[in-house]
Formats: structure tokens, sequence, C-alpha cells
């Protein structure tokens, strides 16, 4: 056999989405293995708009594991990057051990290149560790022939991460056992369940870092938040059965309330955290104000709101009011770009907004409050990329110039 074929990097690349909670997720009953205080449900955002896409070569000729994220090389030592790579490794010399003759025995101990790209911002409240984390352990585990569960060990990377492993409507079960193999993910209705459904990101800060990390920031939240407690033990199991039973039924009002109070709640529980920790802004809240003023006119509930670690307002309504509820958002935050910038993703139609309605919500407007919408909707979990012009990585293994 020629050198070079035999040298030839085993290359996969997947792609994985992000997801958003509308039960959040924030605080853990153990670091290392990020075990959550609550469960929380989430919706799968579409590929199409967000998604991260990841690379693993293994090779015989590699010396080390190496990682680039978004163009520049990282530490591969990072302890959850470790755990993920280890975890998936025992699972390979596990079914090589077991008699599984699909695993090849040699490829085991090869090392193992990963390059990853977002195209969305990176740390800015986009869940982009959750579909990172995803990419990498779904990669991973088509390199080394792994099958099965994965979202238990997606976990480990970022607790969020579980969740994006499956599309549509996902739930991450907290569990009760102190080894974790029961906190894993699990789908609640597939992506085609609720077509009618659409999801805007208000993105209001491109490429601003959150003030506090999620990590840092649910360590202070479990250490000194009281509600925080109250919280994970008496409102969100109760809120859990009504969003999925609301998620089955397909009932928006239900949906879209709930989807509101818990994420007022998870930012009282940052306030209510010593220090307290402020991840909304003055956007943010004017956004808040304008959906509950759009609501109030129409009076049924027809928009709702949602915000992670983070400034951007994640905004779930139904198709019927995409076009009216973009061109509100429009008026009262005026774009220094062009409409055709303004909104990425999914086409919308133009639509024309009321006096009556610009009047009933009243605000001031916000000039370049908000730096673009991204429409999209509920969409697949992780997926193989076929066509090898896609990678990432080169055939020596090193990121194509390109990415």
């Amino acid at each position: 056999m020629p050198e070079d074929t035999v040298d030839k990097p085993n290359t996969v690349t997947c792609t994985a989405p992000v997801n958003i909670a509308v039960i959040k997720y924030w605080g853990k009953r153990d670091e290392e293995l990020i075990l959550p205080i609550n469960s929380s449900l989430s919706v799968t955002l579409h590929q199409d708009q967000l998604k991260t896409t990841t690379t693993v070569a293994s090779s015989r000729s590699f010396q080390e594991d190496r990682i680039w994220l978004n163009g520049k090389e990282e530490d591969i030592n990072h302890p959850r990057l470790q755990s993920c790579l280890r975890e998936i490794r025992r699972l390979a010399r596990k079914r090589r051990s077991d008699g599984d003759p699909s695993v090849d025995a040699t490829t085991l101990s090869h090392k193992v290149h990963i390059c990853s790209v977002n195209n969305f911002p990176t740390a800015a409240g986009l869940a982009s560790s959750a579909a990172g984390f995803a990419c990498l352990v779904y990669t991973l585990a088509r390199v080394f022939g792994v099958e099965g569960e994965l979202s238990g060990i997606a976990r480990q990377g970022s607790g969020s991460a579980c969740r994006s492993m499956y599309g549509g409507f996902v739930q991450w079960i907290m569990g009760q056992r102190d080894d974790g193999k029961d906190s894993l993910a699990q789908q609640v209705e597939p992506e085609t369940h609720w077509p009618e459904l659409r999801v805007l990101v208000l993105v209001v800060s491109i490429a601003e870092r959150k003030p506090v990390g999620s990590t840092s920031g649910m360590q202070t939240s479990v250490q000194t938040s009281c509600l925080l407690k109250h919280r994970a033990e008496s409102v969100v199991p109760g809120r859990m059965e009504q969003m999925i039973e609301a998620v089955h039924e397909k009932d928006f009002s239900t949906f879209a309330e709930l989807t509101m109070k818990d994420s007022n709640q998870f930012h009282a529980t940052c306030l209510d955290t010593y220090p307290p920790i402020f991840y909304l802004n003055s956007v943010s809240r004017q956004v808040i104000s304008l959906v509950h003023q759009y609501n109030r006119h129409y009076g049924e509930t027809r928009v709702a709101y949602t915000f992670d670690a983070g400034p951007n307002a994640v905004i779930y309504t139904l198709q019927e009011h995409v076009a009216e509820f973009i061109q509100v958002v429009q008026h009262f935050f005026p774009p220094e770009t062009n409409g055709g910038q303004f909104i990425k993703g999914l086409p919308v139609r133009p639509a024309v907004v009321s006096q009556e309605l610009k009047q009933a919500i009243g605000l001031e407007p916000m000039p370049k409050g908000i730096s673009y919408i991204i429409s999209t909707k509920a969409g697949p979990g992780p997926r193989v990329v076929e066509d090898p012009d896609q990678h990432l990585l080169g055939s020596d293994g090193l990121p194509k110039r390109d990415i």
C-alpha cells in the first residue's frame, strides 16, 4: 500500500445547531460532571441560519491533539474539551474490547486535529458553546465509531450542549444520580411538529463579550441566591410539565407566557445573586416593553421574548405575525443599515404598521439599538457533511486558509 494512503487522515465534518431555552438551566449540583439543579427545555434553531461546523481529522502522523476555533489555535488541554475527548476514546476502546469489528484498534491511539467555526457571534449570549460542544462530540463519535446516547458526553463539555444533540423541542432531564448517568437530553417533539412557529433573534451587540461568564455566574447564584433555590425546587418542575403540554398541543399562548415568565425569573435570580449580575441592557429592556405593549394592543399574546445570559432578545411568534412585528422592531429600533442587511435568514415579506399600533406601543425610538435580526425556525439536530470540499482541515491536517 502506498505510504501517502496509509498516512492520509481519517477526516469527518459535521454541523450542529444552536438551541434557545424556554425553561432555563441556571445552576449546577455538580461542577465537574455539569449536573443541573433543575430540568430545562429548549427549541433547536435551524442550521441554515445558526450553526457550528467542525472537522475532526485523525492520523498516526499527528504528534499531538490540536484544536482551532474560529481561525485561532486554542489550548487543547481545557478540562471540558479533555473530558469529551477522553469519554469518546473510552467508549471506542470499550466497543473494541467488546468485540465490535467495526472499530479499528490501530486508530484508537491516533491523535486528532479539530477545527471549528461558528457562523454567528461567539460569547455574545447566542449559545455558541452549546452548538460547539454538541458538534465536537458528534464529530468525534463519527471518527472513532462510537454510536448511541451522546448527550451525556456533550453535557460534560457545556451543559446546554446536550440539548443541541437533538432537533425540534428538547428537554434536559436533570436526573438524580450522583454519577450523572440519568442527566440526559430527550426530544419532546421533532422540528416538523410545529411548522408555524418562528424565531427572531434580535442581535443587540455584535461581538460584545458577556460581563460575567455563564459558568462563574451560575456558581455565584448557587452560593448566594435564595430565589434560585426556590425556583429549582418549587417553580421549574410544574413549568416543565406545562411547557411540554403546550408544545404537544401547539398552544402558543401558554408557550409564550411560560417562556416570558421563565426568562424574567432567570434574570431575577441574576439580580438576587450577590453581587448582582446584569445580562440585560437598555435595549433588552426596551424590547421587553415593546413586546408587552404589542400584545396588549391586540388583546392576545402574539409574540414572546426570552433572554439567555446576554442582551440579545430571542422572539418566538407564529408565521402570520412575523412580517408586522419585524416592521414594528424596525420602527422603534431604526437600523443603521437598509432593510436587506438588517434582516438575515428566512425571507420576510414587507408589511405596513398602522399609526394606531405605533401610538399604542408609544415608546421612544432607539436608533441603532439592534444591529440585525436573524429570522429562523425550529430545525434538525447534528448532521454529517458528506462533501469533502467542505472539510475545514486540508489533507495535511491543518486548517484551510480560507476558513
